[in-house]
């Protein structure tokens, strides 16, 4: 099997749906983020409460804030699927996005 790289805002078709790639890297270094529609599939990146794990040697909590920004600056009504987890949106998380750069995880 062949894995050719994707770009970011890159458009990949899924039968009838358009994905929409968000690179979202801090988790790890190539995390990637998929909106479809008015729903995001966040993966690691981004949870209720917050950002995902990081930690050396792959992750890193200043590059995982970035992506979160760029995905929270979404349309509010956007549904966020994390990687494991009940779903939110991003009108919630937003407004929690100061206190979680305070706290430092």
């Amino acid at each position: 099997m062949r894995f050719t790289p994707v770009a970011d805002l890159e458009a990949i078709r899924i039968g009838p749906l358009t994905a929409w790639v968000l690179h979202s890297p801090g988790h790890t270094p190539g995390g990637i983020g998929l909106l479809v529609g008015d729903q995001l599939l966040s993966g690691d990146t981004l949870f209720p409460g917050g950002p995902g794990l990081t930690g050396p040697p792959l992750s890193d909590f200043p590059t995982i804030v970035g992506s979160v920004r760029t995905l929270l600056a979404l349309p509010g009504e956007t549904v966020i699927h994390p990687g494991h987890g009940p779903d939110t949106t991003v009108a919630i998380e937003r407004s929690q996005l100061d206190e979680w750069v305070r706290r430092g995880w």
